[in-house]
């Protein structure tokens, strides 16, 4: 058993979900999964196991920011040999064309954090997407008749930053949108030699001022639920 997650061997699947909202690993368990277990509810980050398709898969929660999704990419990679990790979550939008409820697939993740500075010794890191991961979830969604959005975003290390139109330079530079995990978890994957994918819901836009409700952020937002059930039982 981890720290973290305390599940044992056996009960997370090769391919897992990954929300930062614990209230939404919940709702793909009992909206997406048969069957679906829960495997953990330390510190109310929950865990579920069920099959989709017939396969079986995993959602995790992580909650929030780099800090939080790095004990448990790092757990369940390390401890739970898992193969895929697929995360789902809101994200803001930095670019004129990128509206509310679209669908934004990071094909890489820009970061401001401190994290990788001082894990590659002041080095600059990379941190890409899974291109087989990225190109199923890409056919899937267009499959579909969506129109997802693909190109690189921002994992930032706080939501609340002393300088609010920061995002402009990244928008400047071609960055899609903004979030707090994804650059850690790239990462990661590809430390363990793993594959990763951030697929994200655009919850508000940081050029319009346009936002969505927690409730809808928490229990909507089911077009990237579907892509990456897919994704991850392919």
């Amino acid at each position: 058993m981890s720290i973290h997650i305390a599940a044992k061997k056996g009960d997370i699947a090769d391919a897992v979900l990954l929300p930062g909202d614990p209230l939404r690993a919940k709702f793909v368990a009992d909206n997406f999964l048969k069957d679906a277990v829960q495997y953990t509810n330390v510190r109310n980050i929950l865990g579920y196991t069920g099959t989709y398709n017939g396969k079986k898969v995993s959602v995790q929660g992580t909650g929030m920011g780099i800090p939080s999704i790095s004990i448990y990419a790092n757990e369940l990679f390390r401890e739970y040999d898992v193969k895929r990790a697929i995360r789902i979550g809101t994200a803001g939008s930095i670019n004129k064309d990128i509206k509310i409820r679209d669908l934004v697939f990071a094909m890489s993740a820009c970061t401001d954090s401190g994290v990788n500075n001082h894990r590659f010794g002041g080095r600059n890191y990379a941190p890409t997407a899974s291109f087989s991961l990225l190109k199923t979830a890409w056919d899937i969604a267009v499959s579909k008749g969506w129109e997802p959005k693909v190109g690189p975003i921002v994992s930032e290390d706080t939501f609340y930053t002393e300088e609010p139109d920061d995002w402009k330079l990244w928008a400047k530079y071609g960055c899609l949108a903004v979030e707090m995990e994804s650059a850690e978890l790239y990462t990661l994957a590809a430390k363990y030699g793993r594959e990763a994918l951030g697929i994200m819901t655009i919850s508000d836009s940081l050029v319009t001022g346009e936002s969505t409700s927690s409730e809808e952020r928490q229990n909507t937002f089911t077009r990237m639920m579907e892509v990456a059930l897919e994704t991850a039982v392919s």
